[in-house]
């Protein structure tokens, strides 16, 4: 039986027609550019021009997806974590509605193997995807940690770090061919002392965020979302409560750290 045929720019368009509006950005790319850049272990086990997507949230998914999902929910099914099942919600009804006749295999970023390895490293789908620059401190010649671990961190050109990596999509045997071409994402973090700056606010001073405006934003997490991400995962479900969007019940709904 044949494979079905995909079109990039129509999966694209789909994509964006249903999630730009919840404020997510979906940006394709090929399996083979992400095995490429990682060793066998971590390898998706997809041929290499199986077509792939990205998504990311925006700072407006808060306000146009996941409010609304919660208001509408109430206590009704709320799980550990609601920001991920939000998404899900999102993107798994996407999915649904626009490739009915496809097989999607979809992996969110809070998803382990029972290796308990990642389901897909997140930053580095997006950044050979051409979403947003993965600096790393490889990024850096003669950087000044020595032996130091410093974790990298993505950076996207329009929003600097005020976004999130939520999910890949595999479009199971749809290959695509020279009409999907690679770009590097733009590299926005361009000198050897920003990048160091970069690092060093991600690694060392991530709790103030300082790090997220290494670029000058076109939009940030609003007063709202700040005060929800910066309240424990444990006291979210309170708050969430005390804002009014929990409401209707007395279930069970422990909060898992």
């Amino acid at each position: 039986m044949a494979l079905p045929t995909v079109n990039v720019e129509d999966v694209r368009k789909a994509l964006s027609n249903h999630l730009s509006k919840l404020g997510f950005e979906v940006y394709p790319l090929k399996i083979g550019w992400y095995n490429v850049v990682l060793p066998p272990s971590l390898h998706l086990s997809y041929p290499d021009d199986t077509l792939g997507a990205v998504v990311l949230s925006t700072p407006a998914m808060f306000e146009q997806a996941f409010l609304p999902f919660m208001e509408s929910r109430g206590w009704k099914g709320v799980s550990a974590d609601p920001i991920d099942q939000c998404v899900k919600h999102c993107i798994n009804n996407t999915v649904s509605e626009c490739f009915p006749g496809l097989k999607v295999d979809v992996s969110y970023d809070y998803e382990m193997l029972p290796s308990r390895k990642p389901k897909f490293l997140a930053q580095s789908a997006a950044h050979v995807a051409g979403a947003v620059y993965y600096y790393q401190r490889s990024d850096i010649p003669d950087h000044p940690w020595g032996e130091k671990k410093m974790f990298g961190v993505c950076i996207h050109p329009r929003l600097g770090g005020w976004f999130a990596i939520r999910a890949m999509l595999v479009f199971v045997g749809s290959e695509v061919g020279s009409e999907l071409q690679q770009t590097a994402p733009p590299d926005c973090v361009p000198t050897r002392e920003d990048r160091i700056q970069l690092l060093e606010d991600f690694n060392l001073r991530w709790q103030d965020w300082s790090y997220r405006d290494i670029v000058p934003p076109v939009q940030t997490y609003s007063q709202k979302q700040r005060k929800y991400f910066s309240t424990p995962p444990a006291q979210r479900l309170d708050l969430l409560t005390d804002w009014g969007y929990l409401t209707g019940g007395e279930e069970d709904n422990t909060q898992e750290n």
